[in-house]
């Protein structure tokens, strides 16, 4: 209707001329519908294609999007974020595995590349799964090959087999660098995904290749995996006067276990601690601060931190006591097994108290991880500070340097470390 109007206003105000033209008219608007017939007939058939991918091809089942806001916190940037959301597409229309998609791993996949693109091998994403199993980790007990990983320039390198598990009864040693897991080369993977190879099922095994300083080429040691059950504290007697404090981690059970041991110690009335942290590849900051106050007065800086606007002296990082052993003769073992809150009581005790460390020099781990809880169970474990010890040395990379070098060159004869802390203690 609308378009016949348009035409009549167009044509001759004469009759004739309305009569004669009147025929193109009618071929006018059926040329006209023809097009409008086309059209509607191409939107349909588009319609219907759109309908047999949906159903044939696109992942089943409705995907609800929430949390994609994140206007509540800090300062808008310009950030395209059209492109995670052009490749998700792309993924969901073309990839030839579309039909199998998770969507849910999908994001967490992307969370994970995230926290990598940090360049930081202590940070890391974690599933839900992956988060029950570090919390079971840290608790003192899990399945796998009982080793503490980190990366050192680089190469995959094992901080300390942990005491009484299969891998140190395998023969793994601080220092080996872990060029292949099975058949996998470690070259380019990230910690958290090392770790998950390694840990596994009790009985099954794993097969890790070990480069060390004194073999001519890698060698390939084949581990059963286990339940680990880590004990973080012991002692022993030597001769009347000195007790050989072992502390192997600092875990939720460090502190009972310390406390324990420290009774017995001052029940035994021994006047001077060997304290052995050696591989001994550290755990909580908290629990390295209250192992400290057994030996440091009450208000002591165990630590400093930085958070990346310098270094400060956190409330918590100071000495709560008890200080029962302050007044105690205490010399420290170290090697290169010795990380993180190891070297943090070994800092402490040397900086404030001017504790000899007697050993090989330490790892060198010198940053604060926390875990930050997620809204589905999953976790980022994100390294929030750099710690230093109270003397304000930032020991990344670098490590503790001994007081007193000697190294156990055969591992399987005499602990000429050992021997060495016991002539030092002896003389103070």
């Amino acid at each position: 209707m609308i378009f016949h109007r348009e035409y009549s206003f167009r044509s001759s105000d004469s009759e004739d001329s309305s009569e004669s033209e009147r025929p193109n008219l009618v071929k006018k608007l059926l040329r006209f519908a023809s097009y409008v017939a086309v059209a509607v007939a191409f939107f349909a058939l588009g319609g219907a294609a759109m309908y047999y991918y949906q159903l044939e091809y696109a992942p089943k089942g409705p995907i609800e999007v929430i949390g994609v806001s994140n206007i509540e916190n800090g300062k808008p940037q310009n950030v395209d974020f059209s492109v995670f959301w052009e490749t998700w597409d792309a993924i969901q229309k073309t990839y030839v595995g579309r039909k199998a998609l998770d969507a849910q791993n999908m994001v967490y996949g992307a969370a994970e590349g995230l926290v990598r693109s940090l360049g930081d091998p202590y940070t890391a994403f974690m599933t839900p799964q992956d988060t029950k199993d570090f919390e079971t980790s840290i608790a003192g007990r899990f399945e796998g090959i009982g080793i503490e990983i980190g990366l050192r320039k680089g190469i995959l390198t094992v901080i300390a087999p942990l005491e009484g598990t299969p891998a140190k009864a395998a023969g793994l040693r601080a220092g080996d660098q872990i060029l292949r897991i099975d058949d996998k080369p470690t070259m380019d993977l990230a910690l958290d995904q090392a770790v998950k190879l390694i840990r596994g099922p009790q009985g099954t095994e794993v097969t890790l290749s070990i480069l060390r300083k004194d073999f001519d080429e890698p060698k390939k040691i084949t581990i059963k995996r286990d339940i680990i059950d880590i004990t973080s504290v012991s002692w022993k007697s030597i001769d009347q006067d000195i007790a050989h404090l072992q502390i192997y981690n600092f875990n939720e059970k460090s502190f009972w276990e310390l406390r324990k041991a420290s009774i017995e110690i001052l029940h035994s009335q021994r006047k001077r601690i060997i304290i052995d942290l050696r591989n001994n590849p550290g755990g909580f900051l908290e629990s390295a601060v209250d192992t400290a106050g057994w030996f440091l007065p009450k208000g002591a800086v165990v630590v400093k931190e930085d958070e990346g606007e310098g270094e400060f002296v956190c409330d918590s990082c100071k000495s709560r006591g008890p200080s029962v052993f302050r007044d105690h003769s205490v010399v420290i073992l170290v090697n290169e097994g010795s990380a993180s809150a190891s070297e943090i009581l070994a800092g402490a005790l040397r900086d404030e108290r001017k504790v000899k460390l007697i050993g090989t020099k330490t790892f060198g781990k010198g940053s604060v991880q926390e875990l930050k809880e997620l809204r589905d169970g999953a976790t980022i474990k994100l390294t929030v500070a750099k710690w230093l010890t109270p003397s304000g040395t930032d020991i990344t990379e670098h490590g503790l340097e001994p007081d007193i070098a000697i190294e156990n060159k055969n591992q399987d004869s005499e602990d000429v470390q050992l021997q060495k802390a016991i002539e030092v203690v002896r003389g103070l």
